[in-house]
Order: structure tokens, then sequence, then C-alpha cells
């Protein structure tokens, strides 16, 4: 999936999920010049955000 997808689809900006990348939190692929997402990749970021409970 690509950037823009993935951000809209978890709700989140662009700038917000290079962080996201920049930080190892979460995990791409390059095919080419392009920078994809797998999506068990977001399900993962998504899983473990959930198992760490609310932001305090």
């Amino acid at each position: 999936m690509r950037i823009p997808q993935a951000a809209q689809l978890i709700g989140v900006g662009r700038t917000t999920l290079y962080e996201l990348i920049a930080c190892g939190d979460l995990e791409t692929i390059r095919i080419g010049r392009s920078r994809l997402i797998p999506m068990v990749a977001l399900r993962a970021l998504i899983e473990r955000r959930r198992a760490s409970g609310p932001p305090s």
C-alpha cells in the first residue's frame, strides 16, 4: 500500500506516518523507487497500539 493510502486508512497524516516509519514503528518495503507499506505491518502497528492501552 502506498504512503497516502496507508495514512488515510489508519486516520493519520502523511507526516505522522513518515514519523512512524523513521522511528521504526512501521515497516516498509521498496520496490523500485516506490516505498510501500505491507498490510501486515499496518495490522501489527494497530495491534501494538491496542495492546498498550489508551494514551495517558
